[in-house]
């Protein structure tokens, strides 16, 4: 760029007396092989019968520099004569990369590189290009690749062949995660949040055992939010850094400085005279609601999102939300919501680039505001992070310019496409057997935002696999269709004399009706067939064939919770139904499910948490209730006693019941051993009970609750995460099997 600065400033100090103001009559072009003369005289914008002046000539040296086509231009102009003496850069007749035996990872780097087959060669471009390359190596998790290039050029052709020869080495591996610094959170927990994983030698799948740039990048937000989140308002992830070991593996850093716990304070909302503060009454309530609560960005986005749904109802196509905050008396944050009309804009046109494997339609379908629409800035922002929720590109971005007139403006959204599938295996161990699973996982399916998952369990008694399809937007709504096969099979033959096989089909949708209210429909069609021996009791014979049932299913959840992942406070409602439709016992089942948590100390994060459950299954048409029906007390809500070893027994087969109840009551502990940074500890009380047989009068209905009480903890071992539960019953029947030890380890690979 140097060069040529120069020679266009030497050219204008030379010409600047001669070419005021002369007219261009003809023009000669020379050194041209490759660039026909006509091409040059339209890429330098230059006409005949036109002044060519000094800003002219500046213009057309720019112009050609910029095409890449030439290494060298010489302008010249005496006697109306235009003359251009031009040396072109090489053509690049094929560039090759070598050293990958991956196509696709090749592909991917073909299709990042600036410089292709048949443009012309720069070296500046070609420099540009090998540490592109370098970095999406290192980005991989190759931190110990070696790239060698070499050039073959051709004189007579004036081209030139590209090879890219890379040495992969190994894959740079995370032996450690570490956190540094006034973190305030155990790193347990923190490493349950972020992205990233230490490898272990089972880990063989997994890429997120190594060192990746942008899993770091995500890392870090994912720190920061959850700090956040739980009041840190000033949290700072200082850096994080690889440091690398004598062995060639990585130790991976976060150096955080958690700060102190902020809390709200004045929430005040500022409106302009073009709206009506009766629309906004709802936003009040909620900020007289959050005064002296723990500051969470969670609660300021909450905020955000009421605002844009009071926009969306009252037709405030044009508005503008500007937050600001001040700290006061050290701990405390004042918030000022100031909602103004901005500007009215109407959206021309939306281009979208670097969605080469994703189909436009995806993107375009989580566009709250599109083309034609009042260019709304809080809409469009959520709308962008619609596209990032979606989890399939690695990086998002937008720039916003003019359009054709000046109440329009035109959109450029750029997106950045990753690996969106996913293998996994799992495996398990405890006191209630041994489980290995796994999965395939793709969330981009034909590049449609298809959703399919695949996953298998395999245990002592059964055998387990599902495989769902999700397809968002379906038929041109805000819903997404799910389609799953399942399979099942639950061996009992050696022990009670029964195996039970089913095949099953469904299909249903999840709809949100209100604001954290969902509807889910569904319809299920089973097919199972109960097989007995002579060790079965006289009923099981009974039940045994073939039957096929075709149920209405739905789900209704209502969620308050602050968070999916780890909730320190809210509720979580939710009633699921299954209704016959064709079924030989026409079985109903009824299941409510209520949970609240709440934080009991702010200080420590002491979280308090209270689950009721309640299932009813009976038959509408009163014949007995299948064994494959019957309802069980779920293993991790009553702990102290044996999987499936409580309530009704017919022999010595544990047969469920009708009915189920359980009331959790827990808390963690996080004073307790606070120093051990991978260990938490919890205080549980279960009580549950499971009771009503239908098929047998003479069987005991064993009604009677059943309770215990104890510690529970969770360790990060070295092999995996562990846990462990110490359980003292209080009540029980006489018939119940208890346990007062239980642990789990399960790891992915």
């Amino acid at each position: 760029m140097v060069k040529i600065y120069l020679k266009i400033l030497a050219i204008f100090l030379f010409l600047t007396n001669v070419i005021n103001a002369e007219i261009i009559n003809e023009i000669q072009i020379t050194g041209n092989k490759r660039v026909s003369k006509e091409s040059i005289i339209v890429l330098g914008n230059i006409k005949k019968d036109e002044n060519f002046t000094s800003d002219k000539l500046n213009e057309t040296l720019k112009n050609l520099y910029e095409t890449n086509f030439f290494s060298d231009v010489n302008i010249s102009f005496e006697n109306n004569l235009l003359k251009l003496v031009v040396i072109e850069n090489p053509i690049i007749e094929n560039i090759e990369i070598s050293g990958i035996k991956k196509k696709s990872f090749v592909e991917i780097l073909y299709e990042k590189m600036t410089l292709k087959n048949r443009m012309s060669f720069t070296e500046i471009q070609f420099k540009k290009d090998l540490d592109l390359v370098d970095n999406i190596l290192k980005s991989n998790g190759y931190y110990f690749s070696n790239i060698k290039s070499s050039l073959t050029k051709n004189e007579d052709l004036n081209s030139v062949n590209i090879n890219i020869d890379i040495d992969l080495g190994n894959k740079a591996r995370i032996k450690q995660i570490v956190f540094l610094g006034d973190k305030k959170i155990k790193d347990k927990k923190l490493l349950e949040l972020i992205a990233s994983e230490e490898h272990k030698f089972w880990k063989f799948i997994s890429n997120k055992v190594y060192l990746n740039q942008s899993l770091i990048d995500l890392d870090k937000r994912l720190l920061e939010n959850y700090y956040k989140d739980n009041g840190y308002y000033e949290v700072e992830i200082l850096n994080s850094f690889a440091e690398l070991n004598k062995d060639g593996s990585f130790k991976l850093v976060f150096n955080i400085n958690a700060g102190n716990k902020f809390y709200f304070n004045n929430l005040n909302l500022s409106l302009s005279n073009d709206y009506d503060e009766k629309d906004f009454i709802e936003i009040n309530k909620t900020f007289k609601k959050l005064k002296n609560k723990e500051y969470s960005l969670y609660r300021v986005n909450e905020i955000l999102n009421e605002i844009d749904d009071i926009a969306s109802l009252e037709l405030y196509d044009f508005i503008d939300v500007e937050v600001t905050e001040e700290v006061v008396e050290n701990n405390k944050i004042n918030f000022n919501f100031s909602i103004n009309e901005s500007e009215k804009f109407y959206v021309e046109k939306i281009n979208i680039f670097g969605n080469f494997n994703t189909i436009e339609e995806v993107l375009r379908n989580n566009f709250i505001v599109d083309e034609g629409d009042p260019y709304n800035k809080i809409l469009f922002n959520k709308s962008i992070n619609n596209i990032r929720a979606l989890g399939i590109f690695k990086s998002v971005s937008s720039n916003v310019k003019d359009g054709s007139t000046p109440n329009k403006k035109t959109i450029d959204i750029s997106v950045e496409e990753k690996p969106t599938g996913e293998i996994t295996l799992a495996a398990g161990v405890g006191s209630d057997g041994s489980t290995i699973g796994g999965g395939i996982t793709e969330k981009n399916f034909l590049g449609k935002g298809i959703s399919l998952d695949a996953n298998f369990q395999i245990s002592q008694e059964s055998i387990k696999g599902k495989v769902t399809y999700a397809k968002p937007y379906f038929n041109y709504t805000d819903n997404t269709l799910f389609t799953s096969i399942k399979s099942t099979s639950e061996d009992n033959l050696s022990n009670f004399g029964y195996k039970v096989s089913t095949a099953g089909l469904s299909i249903g949708t999840k709809i949100e009706q209100l604001e954290n209210f969902y509807f889910s429909p569904e319809l299920d069609f089973t097919q199972e067939d109960l097989e007995t021996t002579s060790l079965a009791s006289n009923n099981l014979k009974k039940q045994e064939g073939s039957y096929s049932d075709f149920y209405f299913n739905y789900g209704l959840d209502y969620d308050t919770r602050d968070s999916t992942w780890n909730p320190s406070k809210g509720n979580m409602i939710s009633f699921y139904q299954q209704l016959p439709i064709v079924s030989s016992e026409s079985e109903i089942s009824n299941t409510l499910i209520l949970t609240k948590y709440k934080k009991l100390n702010k200080q420590t994060n002491m979280v308090g948490k209270a689950s009721l459950y309640l299932k009813a299954i009976n038959s509408l048409e009163g014949s007995d209730v299948r064994i494959s029906k019957r309802g069980f007390i779920p293993y991790h809500r009553l702990r102290g006693f044996k999987k499936g070893k409580i309530g009704p027994k017919d022999g010595d087969d544990f047969i469920g019941g009708n009915y189920v109840s359980t009331l959790n009551l827990s808390a963690n502990l996080p004073r307790l051993f606070s120093t051990m940074e991978n260990l938490d500890f919890a205080y549980f009380i279960d009580i549950a009970n499971v009771w009503g047989v239908d098929y047998d009068s003479t069987i005991d209905e064993s009604s009677k609750l059943r309770s215990s009480t104890g510690v529970s903890i969770e360790l990060i071992s070295p092999i995996g995460p562990l846990s462990f539960s110490f359980t003292k019953p209080i009540t029980k029947k006489s018939t119940d099997q208890t346990e007062t030890f239980r642990f789990n380890l399960g790891t992915t690979f």
